[in-house]
């Protein structure tokens, strides 16, 4: 236990100068998050402002400051961030898209439960996948909606 101890104040005296960067860095991408989570309810313009003006100033903030790995991995932050500008503020524009890939495998994953459970098959079936633009609002909604029992099926006046 004590050579582990060792290793470990070794590695961390050996690393010390970068912490203050990567304290910095971890700051930056706390508040990107906090600019997607758009608490404020924003549209897709005022997110997107939002977010070029924190990018610009980490943009700066990286040339004044940083040189080597830190630079580096805040370098592939901004490319892979401009490579996903472009579709990157649909959600807020679009209500109940959900804004992350999670959120949007869930839901899939939400309308192919329901599928199989409907059909009582082991596997959804093909045209889930072949007509999917029109199937999955409605399949994936279906369980939105409160559950209907016999006084909401039974008709209204049987007069008309």
């Amino acid at each position: 236990m004590s050579r582990l101890h060792a290793v470990l104040r070794n590695a961390l005296k050996a690393t010390a100068c970068m912490w203050p960067g990567l304290a910095q860095a971890y700051r930056w991408v706390e508040r990107t998050a906090a600019i997607l989570q758009n608490e404020p309810g924003l549209d897709a313009a005022g997110v997107r402002r939002r977010l070029a003006a924190l990018l610009a100033a980490l943009v700066r903030w990286t040339r004044r400051r940083h040189r080597g790995v830190l630079r580096q991995a805040l370098a592939h932050f901004l490319l892979e961030t401009r490579r996903y500008w472009k579709g990157l503020f649909h959600c807020y524009d679009v209500p109940d898209l959900p804004r992350t890939d999670n959120a949007l495998e869930h839901l899939f994953g939400t309308c192919r439960y329901h599928e199989r459970r409907a059909s009582g098959r082991v596997r959804g079936s093909a045209g889930l996948v072949v007509r999917g633009g029109v199937r999955l609002p409605a399949i994936a909604s279906a369980h939105l909606l409160p559950e209907l029992d016999g006084t909401h099926l039974a008709p209204g006046n049987l007069d008309d």
